[in-house]
């Protein structure tokens, strides 16, 4: 399966889905105009490249300095599917990263902590620089 590669833009994340390697990577900010646009050929192919894995390990690194509500739901169930490969005996590692001074993105990150026990949550605090 190719891997995905998507270049920042102001308003859209890094994309960096290297299936080859088993990591995957958001990072940067997230409000595109069209969130479900943007993510929904990601998420298909996250969907596609978890059904292949069988006792597989997987290491998710989320960096977002901030989202939008489109994106927090398109955030959601792109988690979704990671928990359903969590569930099938795969061992997913999500890297939460924020800034330390964040509340609203922490949070989040505890709410799908909570919502998604399947998945190993990692919290990082992040200073601001």
């Amino acid at each position: 399966m190719d891997n995905i590669y998507i270049a920042p833009t102001p308003s859209s994340p890094e994309v960096d889905f290297r299936f080859d390697t088993h990591t995957l990577s958001l990072r940067g900010e997230s409000y595109p105009e069209n969130a479900a646009a943007f993510y929904g050929q990601i998420i298909e192919r996250l969907k596609a490249y978890l059904d292949l894995l069988q006792d597989s390990k997987v290491e998710v690194n989320i960096a977002l300095a901030y989202f939008n509500s489109s994106s927090t739901k398109m955030l959601f169930n792109l988690i979704a599917a990671l928990d359903e490969a969590a569930e099938a005996g795969n061992h997913i590692a999500l890297n939460w990263f924020h800034d330390e001074e964040d509340d609203t993105i922490f949070e989040f990150g505890q709410e799908l902590c909570e919502d998604f026990p399947a998945i190993h949550f990692v919290n990082h605090p992040v200073r601001p620089a």
